[in-house]
Order: C-alpha cells, then sequence, then structure tokens
C-alpha cells in the first residue's frame, strides 16, 4: 500500500508499506521511533497498533523540554 506521509515541519512524501503495516511501522519508515512522534489521521492521534487504514498521514514529531537555567 502507498501512503502519503507529512511530517509536520518536513514536508511530504510517499511511502510504501505492506498491507498489515500498523502506524508504529509507518512512524519508524518516516525515520522515528514511535515513543518520539505520533501519527495522526484526519487531525486526531491513531493508536500504534492499529492496522494504517488511511490514504495520508501526519507524522507529528514529539518535543522534550530542554534543560532550565540551573541544569535541571
Amino acid at each position: 500500500m502507498r501512503v502519503s506521509v507529512e511530517v509536520v515541519g518536513e514536508g511530504t512524501r510517499a511511502v510504501d508499506l505492506p498491507d498489515d503495516a500498523t502506524y508504529d511501522d509507518l512512524v519508524r519508515e518516516a525515520g522515528y521511533h514511535p515513543q518520539e512522534a505520533s501519527a495522526l489521521v484526519d487531525g486526531s492521534p491513531v493508536p500504534g497498533d492499529r492496522i494504517v487504514d488511511a490514504d495520508e498521514v501526519r507524522i507529528l514529531r514529539l518535543i522534550k523540554g530542554g534543560a532550565t537555567g540551573d541544569g535541571a
């Protein structure tokens, strides 16, 4: 199956996946670990273990906070 994947802030590309691929597989194919990015379909997050059932998916990278002024 071919899916159009937009990584928010990085552009869009087509990805070929097996028919039984999950959204976690799609996130990995986009170059991220499922713990550092979420798949969105029609603006809503989808479970990583769900089989890909959309032609267009957005990948949103999750942001972690940086160090504070005191190094904590």
